[in-house]
Formats: structure tokens, sequence, C-alpha cells
């Protein structure tokens, strides 16, 4: 069989597509991919032998994870992209039952709109569940994957589904050294495994410090604080193979933010299970509590996002983007629990359990370090660009062999 060649996949005729064009279907299940991938998408569309469409599912399409000022499809829209769909697919409740039904839902889901757009490879990001039902779809459609963050750790459930990502694709973009020599561990080929650095990274270096302001005072809830002056941040989500710590850790977390009296940004939890626990806890508090300094906010555009997390004191909490993207700006960040246990991090982040005083401490002190010296660990060189180049000219071939090293 010629390389290149897809088995059992019968291709439409593209009218009015060139014929050198390669048809990418990318696809976003949560705001945070799209923000992450904004120069990815970007060098996509400018790429001259890719025909771009991409799929808006998962958390992306559900209000109650973003604001008004965060909408894919609106943001997308503005920034010229077309051919946009969007896939609903999720299933309302916070068990892991509800989960495990939603990824089967989106495998039927993904399969009816692949056979639709008969893509010619399909780009895929991170590690969640949703991305998981993309993946699961297209490598039994016969439709090659590139995907993008594979063979990095971190210390959930998230782990077993991003390993089971990165076996049913074909071509993949690590964010590391150590990523990249976890893939080859894997059986990957050598020729389809790059390091083009970290996408996410690249978005902050190309945004972070514009010319930018944004009135905060028009979203959120809670306390009204003033953006200008000092500030932390907090990213807290469920860890879902610890789901009795949820209660507790929130519980602890808040104690800990309030005791404090600091000024602070809140973003309510991801779709993980756990997370309706912990924004019944926030809302309680918001409502129970008199005088608090907490604002509490959903996903933001990334203009704003990157303009509060390069001016907050410290970022408290369990997200990646302590580990990446505060990794660049050299934000102090206390880290807590297992969540991003064993993700490749920088000087910056101060890990802690689930402790009051020992958060209340890491934070004092990491707010008087203001700043460190900005890291490399997950920076490349024109990142998005050679991504796009990769996908759009790669040879592709449905058959994955598994390479001893």
């Amino acid at each position: 069989m010629k390389k290149g060649a897809k088995k059992g996949l019968k291709r439409p005729e593209n009218k009015g597509i060139a014929a050198s064009q390669r048809k990418v279907c990318f696809v976003i299940t949560s705001f945070i991919h799209y923000s992450r991938s904004l120069l990815v998408l970007e060098e996509l569309r400018k790429n001259p032998h890719v025909d771009l469409h991409i799929i808006i599912g998962g958390t992306a399409l559900l209000s109650k994870y973003s604001s008004k000022f965060a909408h894919v499809k609106a943001a997308l829209e503005e920034d010229g992209f077309k051919n946009i769909y969007e896939l609903y697919f999720n299933l309302e409740g916070d068990e892991a039952i509800t989960k495990a039904k939603t990824v089967g839902v989106g495998i039927v889901e993904f399969a009816t709109l692949f056979n639709h757009i008969h893509p010619d490879i399909v780009v895929l990001r991170g590690d969640r569940f949703e991305i998981l039902a993309a993946a699961v779809a297209a490598a039994n459609m016969n439709i090659p994957i590139a995907h993008i963050e594979g063979g990095d750790l971190s210390g959930t459930l998230d782990e077993h589904t991003r390993h089971a990502i990165t076996k049913l694709s074909q071509i993949h973009f690590a964010t590391n050294d150590a990523a990249r020599n976890r893939l080859l561990q894997m059986g990957e080929n050598p020729e389809n495994v790059f390091n083009f650095g970290s996408p996410d990274v690249e978005v902050v270096k190309v945004i972070a410090n514009g010319n930018h302001k944004a009135d905060f005072g028009k979203t959120g809830s809670g306390a009204k604080i003033d953006f200008e002056k000092g500030f932390v941040m907090v990213m807290f989500h469920p860890v879902n193979t610890e789901p009795e710590e949820t209660e507790r850790a929130t519980e602890v977390l808040l104690d800990a933010v309030a005791g404090l009296d600091i000024p602070t940004v809140w973003f309510w939890p991801n779709f993980d299970a756990g997370a309706e626990l912990i924004s019944h806890k926030l809302r309680v508090f918001n409502d129970a509590v008199s005088n608090h300094k907490i604002h509490f906010m959903r996903y933001l555009p990334p203009k704003d996002f990157l303009w509060l997390l390069n001016r907050t004191y410290c970022l408290v909490g369990n997200s990646s983007a302590g580990i990446k993207e505060s990794s660049f700006l050299g934000v102090p960040v206390v880290n807590i629990g297992s969540r991003q246990s064993n993700r490749l991090r920088g000087n910056n982040v101060k890990d802690v359990s689930v402790e009051k005083r020992e958060i209340m401490n890491a934070i004092r002190e990491q707010t008087a370090v203001k700043r460190y010296p900005s890291s490399d660990i997950y920076e490349g060189k024109d990142t998005a660009k050679r991504i796009a180049e990769v996908i759009a000219t790669a040879p592709l071939d449905v058959q994955k062999k598994f390479h001893d090293r």
C-alpha cells in the first residue's frame, strides 16, 4: 500500500478545493483549547496547502463554563475563520459515569460529523475525555490523527487518557524533550514525533505584554477589586482520581485565601467530575460570607486572561497554566495537591499539600518574590508555524507500527 493512502476511507469530490490542499479538521472542546491554539489555527488558515475545518464541542459550547465575553464560535468568526461546526454531546451531571457516557455519545457524534466532512487528518490537543471520543471515532474511520501535547505527565485520570490518545495518533507534537522521549518509549515512529515547544507559551510570548485594557467589572461576581492594583489568582479544578478529597480541598483553599484577606480573582473549575461540588462551595461562600475580597470569574478571552496572569502577585491552585504559561512569565505559583504533580516545572512553582497553614505560608512567600526569571523549558521557535507545516505536508499513513528503541 502506498504511503499516504487511506484504507477503507472513501473520499468525496471536493468542489472548489485546490487539489494540492489537505482537508484538516481541528477539534476544540474547551475555551482554553481555543486560547492555547490561537496561533496554530492562524498558521493552518494561512497555509496554502490546508483547507481548515473547525469542530467546537464539549464545554466550549456550554454557557455555564464561559462568560458572555468568551464564546468560542463568536471569537473564531470575529477572527475570520470559516467552516465552523458545533457538536453537542455532553451529558448533564457531575458523576464519573456521566463523563464515561459522554465519551460514548461523543464517539457517535464525532463519527457522524467526520463522515460528513471527510477530513484528510484530524488535529487534537491535550488530554480531555471529550478529545478521547474524537480520537476513537477518527481512528476507527481510518482518519490519521495529529496530537498536540502527548508524552506529558500529570497526576490524574488525564494521564491514561493522554497516553491512549497517543496510541491512536500518527503524528505527535510534544512540548518538551522529556515528553518526546516518552513518546518514543511508547513505540511511536521517531520520524513522526516532534518537539517544537509549547503552543501555549508561544501565545503568551506574542500577546501577554501587548497594550490591552479590559473592563473586568462587567463580568463575574463577588467582591469588587481594583485590577490595576495587586491581586492573587486562583484556578482550582477537581482531581478525578481523588473524588473524596474535592470537598475538603475546596473548603481548605477557600479558608486559606479568605484568611489572607488579599484581593483575589478566582476562576470557576473545569468540567471534570467533581466540578459541580467545587462550584457549589464557591456559591455558598459568596452568599454566606460578607466583606470578602474574592471576585469569581469564568473563562476569559486570551488577551484578557494573560493580562491578568501577567500582573498577578501569585497563581494558586492546580492548573497547568501555573506550570506552562507561568513558567515563561515568571509568575510565582503555589501548586496544591497531586493534579500537576509529575509535570515538568520551572523554579517558579512551590508545591504544597492540602493544608491551610501550609497554603497560607506558601502564598505569602510567593507574593513576596514578585517575579522569577523566565524559564525556557516549554519554549520553542516558530512553534505554531512549524506544527502547521507538518500537518499540511507530512506523509499520512493510517497503519501504525510499534517502533522498538
